[in-house]
């Protein structure tokens, strides 16, 4: 029996009197794309900062690719083969886009530029860097703007660097934050296929949150999970989430919308 790639165990976390997450279970494969869909304040993003350690855990316990990730600090959990992104992007604005990808790969030769160019094989590693930084700028469609500032990108060129930055950590896991809010709908389609494509060319496997729940179910994504007031309501194919009359007059609107 395979391990999953991302397992959640009764993850509880409290704020004070509130708990905003209430014994939270689910698992995620790898090379699975799964949506996180519910209401504002449902506990989305709080479940993916728990996840990504940026919140200490109350209680319960999250595994990633079979290692006890619980109590780690995020970058031993990025070191795991997690990596994450935000809704609200956070890139070096004085940097290019290029720049922004190169910066997160893990194990570059060293902090230190002028002892990395003494190492044998940092010019072959530096140059590989940079055709994997292209690649996805092409895979993302957004090779155009390169060289651009991250200041002057537009909210939806910024959510595409992101995704970027994530990629090049080669991640084994990814968490996606809202990763198309803002991106126009043509292009969002491509970015979601492209997304697909990685978790089953890749075996990556993704949890992705998404504000737009029409939009999610749409996705060909594997399985939705939702949460509402801090539990799991359902989790089901896109289809059974579809057919259940709770999730759609609670989240979707008129059911006869979707089809």
């Amino acid at each position: 029996m395979s391990i999953p790639a991302l397992k959640i165990s009764n993850l509880t976390k409290d704020f004070g009197g509130l708990r905003a997450i209430d014994k939270v279970s689910f698992n995620v494969e790898e090379g699975e794309l799964v949506g996180l869909i519910g209401p504002n304040g449902c506990g989305k993003t709080t479940t993916f900062n728990c996840i990504s350690g940026l919140l200490e855990v109350s209680s319960g316990k999250v595994e990633v690719l079979g290692q006890n990730a619980t109590d780690l600090r995020p970058d031993q959990i990025q070191n795991l083969g997690l990596t994450r992104t935000f809704q609200h992007t956070w890139l070096w604005k004085d940097m290019t886009v290029i720049e922004n990808l190169l910066v997160p790969p893990r194990k570059q030769f060293s902090p230190n530029p002028f002892l990395a160019l003494l190492r044998p094989n940092s010019r072959k590693s530096e140059k590989q860097r940079l055709f994997d930084a292209y690649s996805i700028l092409d895979l993302l469609e957004i090779s155009h703007i390169a060289h651009n500032l991250a200041s002057e990108l537009s909210g939806g060129q910024s959510k595409l660097v992101d995704i970027g930055r994530a990629l090049m950590s080669s991640p084994r896991f990814l968490l996606l934050d809202e990763p198309v809010a803002g991106v126009a709908g043509p292009l969002a389609e491509r970015i979601f296929q492209n997304l697909s494509s990685l978790t089953s060319n890749n075996n990556i496997g993704m949890l992705v949150i998404e504000h737009n729940m029409d939009f999610i179910l749409r996705r060909g994504v594997d399985r939705i999970i939702v949460m509402d007031s801090g539990q799991i309501l359902m989790e089901g194919t896109p289809d059974q989430i579809k057919q259940s009359r709770d999730v759609v007059e609670a989240y979707l609107g008129n059911p006869g919308e979707l089809k």
